[in-house]
């Protein structure tokens, strides 16, 4: 495969979330890339400088400006799409692949399902376009990171990727409350759409580990679904969680061999660590996230940084969501460079951020 070619990329920002406006932050700052379009769901925020959406900024207009108008986005001149809203919709995907351009995305095709992808596979083909699904978890730690780690070890019998987070630095208080299910009875948080809505990545990514790795597990992915509720009033951006209903959750991903699990993904998100019952608590080493590989040698790896020092801090700027943007923008280049298709994290070269402006020979 070719290396990143050095001209620039024209690049389109698809929603602007928290993961969409860290994404045009790390467009706007990576030496091969050019911000040229910009899709908002909003009509308060179309027609507004893409800089306006910018919290906290100070660098002033970027000169490219929102718009609701996706037939625009279609007809825009770019390269590559960063496509991020919350959840995602595989006609506008296929509407972008067919526009002739490739689409990086966090939500979704990390590792699809060839008999599910017809469509966008027709779609890469027709518009010369390449997809690529990536991410932080799933979509780095829960496979990429794993598959790389266990490259020192022999023999291997079980991977697991695991996350250990405080929900309450995450600045979506109406996904957190309506869509996870947070202050919610137990019944309802385990029946609310947050398992299937996760289940999707996570599932692709332990099959990524299964596949690549060569483990003869059984193909239904097992889901398993905990809640721990509150024994006391826990402060939290959603208001108070009042005694009784859920402060914490769990989600586990596992794939078996013989009915022994091989590879297991798991999500630990907690309302802070007190008047929890069970009391769950993040353990001494606190939130982060943790990569297992158990072989010869067995081999573990402890990630921080990902998560805010403070709630106050993750609600003002979240590593978590600017880190899941700057996976997606670091592997433009390479994505650009590819050859039309879905293109997963085996079928990329490695793929590398790009040094601070004021430090490149551009400077």
């Amino acid at each position: 495969m070719s290396a990143p070619s050095r001209d620039q990329v024209r690049v389109i920002q698809w929603a602007t979330g928290g993961v969409g406006r860290a994404a045009i932050e790390a467009v706007l700052s990576h030496p091969e890339l050019t911000l040229v379009g910009c899709w908002v769901h909003s009509s308060a925020k179309d027609g507004l400088d893409v800089g306006d959406l910018l919290e906290g900024r100070s660098s002033g207009p970027v000169g490219v400006r929102a718009t609701t108008d996706k037939e625009a986005i279609y007809a825009t001149d770019a390269d590559v799409v960063v496509y991020s809203p919350l959840v995602p919709d595989e006609s506008e995907v296929v509407a972008l692949l067919r526009s002739g351009k490739d689409v990086v995305t966090p939500v979704g095709w990390i590792y699809p399902d060839p008999a599910r992808t017809e469509a966008i596979r027709a779609a890469c083909e027709a518009g010369g376009s390449t997809l690529h699904g990536t991410g932080i978890h799933p979509g780095g730690i829960t496979e990429r990171f794993p598959l790389m780690v266990s490259a020192v070890s022999a023999r291997v019998t079980h991977v697991r990727a695991e996350e250990f987070s405080d929900i309450r630095t995450y600045g979506a208080p109406d996904v957190v409350r309506h869509v996870m299910g947070f202050g919610a009875t137990p019944e309802e948080a385990l029946a609310s759409p947050m398992a299937s809505l996760l289940g999707g990545g996570f599932r692709s990514s332990v099959r990524m580990i299964v596949a690549e790795m060569g483990f003869d597990a059984d193909p239904k992915i097992e889901t398993i679904q905990e809640v721990a509720v509150a024994t006391a009033p826990i402060d939290s951006p959603i208001g108070p969680i009042e005694p009784g209903l859920v402060a914490a959750r769990r989600f586990h991903w596992r794939a078996s061999v013989d009915g022994v699990p091989v590879v297991i993904a798991t999500v630990n998100w907690l309302m802070g660590e007190e008047h929890l019952d069970p009391a769950w608590d993040f353990g001494p080493e606190g939130e982060r996230f943790e990569i297992e590989v158990t072989g010869d040698p067995s081999v573990s790896l402890t990630i921080k940084g990902l998560q805010p020092e403070s709630v106050e801090a993750g609600l003002v700027r979240n590593p978590g969501i600017v880190s899941t943007a700057n996976h997606c923008v670091s592997a433009i280049p390479y994505v650009h460079a590819a050859g039309p298709g879905i293109k997963t994290y085996l079928d990329l070269p490695l793929i590398a951020g790009r040094a601070a402006p004021h430090l490149t020979a551009g400077r």
